[in-house]
């Protein structure tokens, strides 16, 4: 089967692509671009006014199956992402049993080749059973199909283990994903420590409970030579000490979720349970040290950490509420506000979205290349939505962005060569 995108604005970031093109797809493969091709044969989509790009990637998911289906599983998650404009989400190993062996890796991979609507790339766990304890057995992980390392939920608080771990994933080239919080310092604390949480009588998160992990990891990846990836930070001193390392030459990226660039802890007034999330929203100004890592490159990539939660885990006082926030469906609208605002250019919001996590994760997506995976997003950047939580694709509907009005939205999703999604 064929399909032609005809007389779209071709972004492709990863090869320096920005022109009026159309784009063969043949066989679930690009076949090529140019102007005027010969659409004998193919199924063709107009893509004039839209914005035609590599198929979105989000590094940073948690699709909850195995052993919590009831907030999300991988067909509702990757139709949610799929929805977003997203064609490859790397899950998180929480899961339950904890994706630290062969067999639930496979298990993951085998249900989304079946029943999913995107690309689902495994990631495996640093320790067993996230316990922070012994490692995982990393080559069996790697060869089962996981793509990176991560106790992503609970830091890996032993120093040690965490050396050991960077040192043991090299051979096997895999990057650990640092969930940077040190424990001691975050005590009962359960939104960010500051004014806010002084008004609203809540304990509080200090920054240097991020700062402080983030520091020692970097430097373990630089002692030990491995490759670091900080997950969601949120901290202008994290987004400093990246910039630093980077300097020196250590291995390591990051990434920032949409909710710690576009909300301040000002959103938890009120108690609002979907404005409770770790690391937590923070100050004005760690917002404004965010946008500015994402725009001179600190920040590699752009990452929802989309965390679904049963509404009876929300809808509980905020002490006691889980964390987190599903973000496959409205991460795409909020990073056009950067472009809008003058933050990033259109090209460099979407290789932070394509090829930056492609690379970060060595991920073969992200490309528009001819003979790459025909993984493509059509986006159109006029198109005027509010978010309503309950028409949400995912099964949970924990959002902060619930009546917000957005500016852009993928039109069409295709994976593989197929259409797996089309925006009515």
């Amino acid at each position: 089967m064929s399909i032609l995108i005809k007389g779209g604005r071709v972004i492709d970031p990863a090869n320096g692509v920005d022109d009026t093109l159309d784009l063969l797809i043949k066989d679930g493969k690009i076949a090529k671009t140019g102007k005027n091709l010969d659409a004998t044969g193919a199924e063709v989509i107009d893509a004039a006014g839209k914005l035609v790009a590599p198929g979105l990637i989000d590094i940073h998911v948690h699709l909850r199956d195995p052993g919590y289906e009831y907030k999300e599983d991988i067909v509702s998650g990757t139709r949610s992402a799929a929805a977003g404009g997203f064609t490859s989400v790397a899950c998180m190993p929480n899961t339950s049993p904890v994706n630290d062996n062969k067999a639930v890796t496979l298990y993951i991979r085998n249900k989304a080749k079946e029943e999913g609507l995107v690309n689902v790339f495994p990631i495996g766990s640093i320790t067993k059973g996230l316990k922070g304890e012994s490692l995982s057995e990393m080559g069996d992980l790697k060869d089962a199909g996981c793509v990176a390392l991560s106790d992503d939920g609970k830091p890996v608080c032993n120093g040690e283990i965490m050396r050991r771990a960077l040192e043991y994933a090299r051979p096997f080239g895999l990057v650990l994903i640092s969930h940077a919080e040190d424990l001691s310092l975050v005590g009962e604390g359960v939104m960010n420590d500051g004014f806010v949480a002084t008004e609203l009588g809540l304990k509080g998160i200090p920054w240097v409970a991020e700062d402080a992990a983030t520091a020692r990891d970097v430097m373990l990846a630089e002692f030990t030579g491995g490759r670091l990836h900080v997950a969601h930070v949120s901290t202008r001193g994290s987004v400093e000490i990246v910039r630093a390392a980077k300097k020196r030459g250590v291995k390591v990226t990051c990434e920032a979720t949409p909710h710690h660039f576009s909300l301040t802890d000002e959103a938890v007034r009120g108690y609002d349970t979907n404005a409770k999330m770790n690391p937590p929203l923070r100050s004005a100004e760690d917002v404004a040290a965010i946008r500015q890592g994402l725009a001179d490159g600190t920040i590699d990539a752009i990452a929802t950490d989309h965390a679904p939660h049963h509404i009876d885990e929300k809808n509980v006082e905020f002490n006691v509420a889980m964390n987190g926030i599903v973000g496959l469906e409205t991460a795409l609208p909020l990073c056009l506000r950067l472009v809008s605002e003058g933050v990033l250019s259109l090209g460099d919001m979407l290789a932070k979205l394509t090829s930056a996590p492609a690379r970060a994760l060595g991920i073969p997506r992200g490309t528009l290349a001819a003979g790459a995976a025909a993984d493509v997003s059509i986006i159109d950047t006029e198109l005027t939505w509010t978010v309503e939580a309950a028409k949400l694709n995912s099964k949970s509907k924990n959002t902060p962005f619930d009546g917000w009005e957005m500016k852009g939205a993928a039109v069409c999703t295709i994976v593989g060569g197929k259409v797996v999604y089309q925006r009515q």
